[in-house]
């Protein structure tokens, strides 16, 4: 069966069938155990390989699912998304919003020996989340002043209430540095973001390009399991970088991985872990992302400064086709730039963009790009990266031929991450790129960062790199960041959502579900919502089948 067969209408679908294709989410399987057992090193695969070891200055998955197990954040949130201690043991906002405590927890060691103090959490808010992260602009933008009245407390004062800073303070989204590591250093140049020190259960020890992170237990990590015994249980993390889907697939069923992070197995061999005895298909740990697979246009370019084209561009795509042929049924189809999931916020009065091939070539004949001699109306290009594994490309194929039926030509590029956040964020050269944005249980963290005119910001990953600019969106954003009024807040965002749905400049296509899937030996005393980024210090292999 040829590609393109795939990507046509309800045969496709037949034919996923009968090959055996799960076309509906595998149930939940639970990984909670009762009984710790001590020992053992467990094998997790990310791919593709990361950057860096550090996530305090970027968000992308497969760096945070690395770092997370070195380096932490002031809390965690359990599967209601409700923050739970981690380095804070305890936190308080003032009635008016405009200050908010954090007590720490006593008799923390750095990886090195050094104590973790208030000190490190004030300078990496200061220095590195408000400058440097790509969420944490928007995060932390109503900062004013952060005190340490003594080694254990933090004192945030804000300009104004900013109630999703408490959503946004985990190991991904706010990770803690060593001050007296990277003080008066370039802190994207500094080593230690390639040999992490971190407070967490497990010390990097070495990293093989192309092979490996090897981590070992930190016998002086603070966590400890519900009778008091130190956390955690094993002795150490072999992280494996395993580029080719088909490998990982592999070496799962054969127990040379324990686990595989980020849906990296492809949703086609799903059905091959479906003896529960052997294995877990977790589908919660990626439920604090609340993540949208998205097509992005680069505005910067004259045939797209015309909304029309990109109204015309959002008629040709059939997203409930789409979402049954690649993503096999594993996610819904997005309407706005929210997701369904984050229902506080979530709004369906948005203008819609049916399957409409006939409206798209209108749109276009309205905007002057009319059929030419070659029949083309434009020629472009869209890039995607490794790190969409098969999503990736079976969705930029899918794409190719949504856009050919209304007689655009689309050229498919990819290359290793690097090089396409250098494309898209550094050099701005692409016309059209896919990827899967993370929309945070917050629109103000989420979703502002894409839209913001001050988050255009050149070099910066996963920040405006559309271009976009609307100074009436930008009052919108910043008025529902600073607003306390709940219902006010909600309207505001309501009206900001309207906005963008009618501007387009990306089109949300699919709220994705990010499928783990485990080797049933695993197992964890607390299930997370934010999962994908678990220390892993309560985690432990049960006895072999």
């Amino acid at each position: 069966m040829q590609r393109r067969d795939l990507l046509t209408t309800t045969s496709a679908l037949g034919a996923l069938f009968s090959l055996g294709f799960p076309l509906a989410p595998a149930a939940y399987a639970q990984t909670v155990g009762k009984t710790p057992v001590r020992g053992g090193v467990l094998t997790v695969a990310v791919a593709p390989e990361p950057t860096q070891l550090t996530s305090a200055n970027l968000t992308t998955m497969n760096v945070g699912m690395v770092s997370s197990k070195i380096l932490e954040g002031l809390v965690s949130y359990d599967l209601d998304l409700k923050p739970v201690p981690a380095l804070a043991e305890s936190w308080q906002q003032t009635a008016d919003g405009r200050t908010l405590t954090f007590k720490l927890r006593p008799k923390v060691l750095w990886h090195d020996g050094k104590p973790f103090t208030s000190a490190d959490v004030a300078w990496t808010l200061e220095e590195v989340w408000k400058k440097l992260h790509p969420f944490g602009r928007a995060a932390f933008a109503n900062v004013e002043k952060v005190e340490t009245p003594d080694a254990l407390t933090v004192v945030i004062r804000l300009s104004s209430p900013a109630p999703y800073i408490l959503n946004y303070i985990n190991t991904y989204g706010a990770q803690i540095l060593p001050k007296h590591v990277y003080e008066g250093t370039d802190v994207l140049k500094n080593p230690a973001n390639n040999a992490p020190i971190g407070t967490g259960p497990f010390v990097f020890k070495e990293w093989v390009r192309g092979s490996h992170v090897r981590l070992e237990r930190n016998a002086n990590y603070w966590g400890r399991g519900p009778q008091g015994e130190q956390q955690p249980y094993l002795d150490g993390l072999l992280v494996k970088f395993i580029p080719d889907a088909a490998a990982r697939t592999v070496a799962l069923e054969a127990g040379e991985v324990d686990v595989a992070l980020g849906s990296i197995i492809p949703l086609t061999n799903l059905n091959r872990f479906a003896d529960k005895k052997k294995f877990t298909i977790n589908l919660d740990d990626g439920r604090y992302l609340s993540t949208i697979f998205l097509l992005q246009f680069n505005v910067r370019r004259p045939y797209f400064q015309d909304k029309r084209v990109r109204q015309a561009f959002a008629h040709a795509i059939d997203k409930n086709a789409l979402l049954k042929v690649v993503f096999l049924n594993y996610g819904k189809v997005a309407t706005g730039p929210v997701p369904s999931s984050v229902v506080n916020y979530y709004s369906r009065d948005v203008k819609h963009y049916a399957f409409d091939p006939k409206r798209a070539e209108a749109l276009l004949d309205e905007a002057g790009f009319k059929k030419g001699k070659d029949g083309k109306r434009l020629k472009i290009s869209l890039d995607y990266d490794g790190f969409g594994g098969p999503i990736g490309a079976r969705s930029a194929e899918f794409l190719k031929q949504s856009l050919a039926r209304i007689n655009v030509e689309l050229e498919l590029r990819t290359s290793d991450t690097a090089n396409y956040l250098r494309r898209i964020f550094t050099d701005q050269d692409y016309d059209l790129m896919t990827s899967s944005l993370h929309r945070l249980p917050d629109p103000t963290l989420g979703v502002q960062r894409l839209y913001w005119t001050k988050n255009i910001v050149k070099g910066a990953p996963w920040t405006n790199g559309s271009g976009y600019s609307n100074p009436e969106l930008d009052k919108v954003m910043e008025a529902a960041a600073a607003e306390p009024d709940e219902t006010k807040r909600k309207a505001l965002i309501t009206q900001w959502q309207q906005i963008v749905q009618e501007d387009v400049p990306l089109i949300e296509l699919i709220e994705q579900t990010w499928v783990t899937v485990s080797n049933a030996r695993l197992k964890k005393q607390n299930l997370q919502g934010d999962g994908l980024f678990a220390s892993y210090a309560d985690t432990w292999l049960e006895a072999g089948h």
